[in-house]
């Protein structure tokens, strides 16, 4: 029973690690979505060309790389990591998703952040903005006060 249980918890491990982007960022939106209906939480969505978009980059660096982020982040939301990059190899399933995903919510340009329920419905579209983590957290937090 003991290595059933072992077994079971390496694979779930394997599992999460796949959905995730680092940092707390999940790749698969229906698992990121059935979590955070699960918890209780908003998501998240970073649209992001994460090897070629300057301001992505400069998101990435400034403010979800910073403790202060991370923090609030665990806490207050699912975080989700959609992007389009141009070097980094991806699976046809992510590109597809991804793909979709940007059709169905009118993505234009990157970075764009969106803020959505628990069911996915859109609180809010946002984006790079200056100030640093401390700002962005502030800013987010606007968001979700504004939308209860």
């Amino acid at each position: 029973m003991k290595k059933i249980l072992i077994t079971a918890l390496i694979t779930l491990l394997g599992l999460q690690a796949s959905f995730s982007a680092g940092a707390g960022w999940m790749t698969d939106f229906d698992a990121a979505k059935a979590k955070a209906q699960a918890e209780g939480k908003p998501m998240l969505l970073d649209f992001t060309g994460s090897d070629w978009c300057g301001w992505c980059i400069k998101l990435d660096e400034e403010v979800f790389s910073q403790p202060t982020f991370q923090e609030y982040a665990e806490d207050a939301f699912v975080l989700v990591e959609l992007d389009f990059p141009r070097s980094k190899t991806q699976s046809s399933e992510l590109k597809a998703q991804n793909e979709a995903l940007a059709r169905a919510y009118g993505i234009r340009g990157f970075p764009t952040i969106l803020v959505l329920s628990p069911e996915g419905q859109l609180i809010e579209k946002t984006g790079y903005r200056r100030g640093g983590a401390e700002q962005y957290v502030e800013h987010l937090q606007q968001i979700i006060a504004s939308a209860q």
